[in-house]
């Protein structure tokens, strides 16, 4: 469950430009603002892995005061470029490690595959527990994660369409090693103004390692769900949402 060569800074910086290309469409967003503003009942939100501010911005268009956790300098700068970003105090560094100075969060969250980028066991164990440190009393951690269709591979690899337009495709290619569990993807754009390429690695652990590993980081799964409208998570949805909190 290593994936190798893979630095989420470096990463932020090839794809930071086309970032909002790639995520801006996803169709849940709203649903993902509304559950995580629910949750926070008032309270401060840390985003692990912020971003341009997908989540953050209609956030705290809400009246959430957000902070974020950015590995990626290239994403930061893109998030100070759209109105209220320059407002939202982002730490620069990697998720399992970077502190904050304000604790007492009523929610952390890592959203979308974010907590795959970390490329081995221990630095998602650091996560759990890092997270488990900016909680206030009450406080949830919520990770976003993937469910891995390998029946969707052949021969370890995979094509699927993210986005189509009478001006634009992108697709992501992606190879799978069952051996470690890592998924290499690659991103590509195709436009009028030609074909952009950008990729990075991911080290995907399934939902019952995850929870193994937040027990080691000091937290216990509370809930999961298998969307963000807190549909039961059942052996059919594609992703899930799990909520942490200390014991």
């Amino acid at each position: 469950m290593t994936a190798p060569n893979y630095d989420p800074a470096a990463y932020g910086e090839v794809i930071a430009a086309d970032y909002d290309a790639l995520y801006s469409t996803i169709p849940d967003t709203e649903e993902a603002v509304s559950c995580l503003a629910a949750l926070a009942g008032g309270g401060a939100v840390l985003e692990m892995g912020i971003g341009t501010g997908r989540l953050a911005l209609p956030l705290r268009a809400r009246g959430v005061d957000v902070h974020g956790v950015e590995a990626s300098p290239a994403m930061v700068d893109e998030l100070r470029k759209i109105p209220g970003g320059e407002d939202i105090p982002v730490a620069i560094g990697s998720f399992a490690d970077t502190e904050v100075p304000e604790k007492g969060f009523s929610v952390v969250v890592l959203a979308l595959h974010t907590i795959f980028g970390l490329p081995t066991q221990d630095e998602k164990i650091r996560c759990f527990a890092n997270a488990e440190r900016h909680l206030g009393e009450g406080g949830v951690f919520v990770v976003e994660g993937t469910i891995l269709d390998v029946g969707a591979f052949r021969a370890g690899q995979a094509v699927i369409p993210r986005f189509t337009s009478s001006e634009r495709v992108e697709l992501q290619v992606l190879r799978y090693d069952a051996a470690t569990q890592s998924v290499e993807t690659t991103n590509v754009h195709l436009s009028s103004e030609g074909v952009r390429l950008n990729g990075f690695n991911n080290a995907y652990a399934s939902p019952q390692e995850l929870d193994l590993m937040a027990r080691l980081g000091g937290l216990r799964l509370r809930e999961r769900w298998g969307s963000w409208t807190r549909e039961p998570f059942t052996a059919t949805c594609a992703r899930h949402v799990s909520v942490y909190a200390r014991p």
